[in-house]
């Protein structure tokens, strides 16, 4: 039976969370160990729900999986199957089956991609470097199914837009690639950058340019290893605006200034205050307890990340003034904002661009701008989560709203976040499972 969760808000929350194994790193590693037919160990792994759905992908291709505390081991000495199909409505990951699929056997069929209900994730910049680099690759039945007859070489790839999932594929066909090939306009996340020295230590030979330029000269083998997953930044921010919106404090373990170097910047903006000590750092509302409105454009990294903007909006519906938000990485991703308008937030959407960075969305009727008016109390509702950041920002307007609001859909938070329950219970929250 799926959880209900009933919280009780409108009480600072202040405590201690240590942050997971990054959830972004860690599922694109799993998938890059099928390059290899030697041992891959991950430390620092989170026990999430997207991390079990993964292994499953691995494990129905041929991966041995196993997992001893926070240390998950895959092993691939054959590739078993060919076919990624059963888990399309679930995860977006199968996508990056292809290329290890690819090197591997010859061929892969995986399904079209499902996911969260944040609007389209196009995966046609995937398929038209994979075609470049030799793939044949057909729509059939709801799959798509990749062939690659004389095996991947080496391509120069431009990316229209610097897509995480895109460079990570491209990678991913380019490290055992016949040739060499240059990524331009090549996403830079910290994630990637973590599974690029994975693959480095693997083997892979890769090269940072300037320009968001990747350079990769293809080898014949890789190797097994043992690696460390860095800190989940997303969830780092997530626990720093909940002791933000709701007035209390809280101390991430585990966070680390590199990664959140944008967002930091925007916690002071906001009147808010943070404390970096050695190995973790303290978020709180700070002297006054008045949060101030801002400016905030989301963008790709180093610019301050999409995944942020859902929860730092809760803590902005607390600020005095009006803050406007222009969202320029994914076009439909303020439909969580209709709840927190039920529990009394003053939030406009628009589709105009109300910022000054290009946009792939000017002049499109996609809702990608936001009005926020504050500080408005909140009174709890009924909300049912959609997906994983929403969930979270959804979670942390429950916490600051008077009353008691019920949240359906909660297994949505246990794909993104690691005993998520527990660290609520860390930080003071009031709350039942049901």
């Amino acid at each position: 039976m799926p959880k209900i969760l009933k919280l009780r808000g409108g009480r600072p929350l202040s405590g201690h969370v240590r942050v997971q194994g990054a959830k972004n790193a860690a599922t694109k590693m799993m998938i890059a160990s099928l390059l290899t037919d030697e041992p891959v160990i991950l430390a620092n792994c989170p026990e999430i729900e997207d991390v079990s759905i993964t292994a499953e992908i691995c494990a129905h291709v041929g991966a041995i999986v196993s997992r001893e505390g926070d240390v998950l081991t895959l092993h691939t000495p054959k590739i078993h199957g060919t076919k990624v199909t059963k888990l399309s409505s679930r995860n977006r990951i199968s996508i990056l089956a292809l290329s290890p699929l690819l090197h591997r056997v010859g061929e892969a069929q995986v399904p079209i991609v499902g996911g969260d209900a944040i609007g389209p994730r196009p995966v046609n910049f995937h398929l038209d470097a994979l075609a470049a680099m030799g793939a044949v690759i057909d729509e059939v039945d709801g799959t798509y199914i990749a062939k690659a007859p004389n095996g991947l070489r080496g391509a120069v790839i431009t990316l229209p837009y610097p897509s995480v999932g895109a460079t990570e594929n491209v990678i991913l066909a380019a490290v055992l690639a016949k040739g060499r090939t240059r990524i331009e306009n090549a996403a830079i996340e910290p994630e990637l950058v973590d599974m690029v020295k994975l693959l480095q230590q693997m083997g892979a030979i890769i090269e940072y340019g300037a320009d968001r330029t990747l350079t990769i000269d293809g080898v014949s083998k890789l190797h097994g290893v043992s690696y460390r997953i860095l800190p989940d930044r997303l969830e780092a921010a997530s626990f720093a605006n909940l002791a933000i919106a709701t007035g209390g404090k809280i101390v991430v373990e585990g966070a680390r200034q590199d990664e959140l170097v944008s967002f930091l910047n925007t916690v002071r903006r906001m009147g808010a205050t943070y404390e970096v000590s050695n190995g973790s750092i303290t978020f709180s509302r700070g002297k006054g307890n008045k949060l101030t409105s801002i400016e905030l454009e989301t963008d790709t990294y180093p610019g301050f990340a999409t995944d942020w903007q859902q929860p730092t909006v809760v803590s902005l519906t607390q600020a005095e003034g009006l803050s406007v938000i222009h969202e320029t990485v994914y076009e439909d991703r303020f439909g969580y904002t209709e709840d927190l308008r039920r529990m009394g937030a003053d939030i406009g959407v628009f589709a105009k661009c109300l910022g000054e960075l290009p946009c792939r969305f000017r002049n499109h009727s996609e809702p990608h701008s936001a009005v926020i008016k504050g500080p408005t109390p909140l009174a709890a509702t009924t909300i049912t989560i959609p997906d994983i950041r929403a969930g979270m920002a959804q979670v942390i307007a429950a916490a600051v709203a008077t009353g008691e609001s019920t949240l359906e859909g909660v297994h949505h938070l246990e794909r993104g976040y690691e005993f998520f329950w527990d660290k609520l219970r860390a930080v003071g929250a009031d709350f039942t499972l049901e």
